[in-house]
């Protein structure tokens, strides 16, 4: 696995969902961080990951498609849930944590999973039920998207997992 990128924190929080998600990521990218800010090239990285996800799963048939995951870290506990559906929708709640993660903007962690929940396609929940470190909170939001991620595609059967036999 590895992560390139200008913006702090970021890969780091990368790393954790792609570790608990099993995938070997290797990304590089880069944009207008020194010259704007961010936000761009955290939503960017949401889309292609996104998209990424959604070319994989293809006709999603054998996947579990559902999965929950809650992931304590020390103070703090988040959970993700997620429906690998075909359909996008995406929920965000997180308790006030100020703006920064030292120099990480903590907004555009709402905006990479909304650009990613959209471009992959599927409905994802996501909530910090609590914790002091936001350092911690947000990690732990992070490998429980991973934890989800990995357990929706496993594989557990041979048909398409819908009643009307297409996702």
């Amino acid at each position: 696995m590895e992560i390139e990128m200008e913006v702090p924190f970021f890969p780091h929080l990368l790393t954790s969902m792609a570790f608990h998600a099993g995938w070997d990521l290797y990304l590089r990218a880069s944009g207008d961080v020194k010259l704007v800010d961010a936000h761009h090239t955290v939503e960017d990285v949401g889309i292609v990951l996104g998209e990424a996800f959604a070319e994989c799963l293809k006709d999603k048939r054998g996947i579990r498609r559902f999965a929950t995951a809650f992931i304590p870290m020390d103070d703090a506990l988040s959970m993700v849930s997620l429906d690998c559906s075909g359909r996008a929708y995406f929920f965000y709640d997180i308790p006030e944590m100020g703006e920064r993660v030292g120099e990480f903007e903590v907004g555009l962690v709402e905006e990479f999973f909304r650009a990613f929940t959209y471009s992959a396609k599927i409905t994802l929940h996501a909530k910090i039920w609590w914790g002091k470190n936001n350092h911690h909170c947000l990690e732990s939001l992070f490998k429980a998207a991973g934890r989800a991620l990995r357990e929706a595609t496993t594989i557990s059967g041979e048909t398409i997992p819908s009643t009307k036999g297409l996702l």
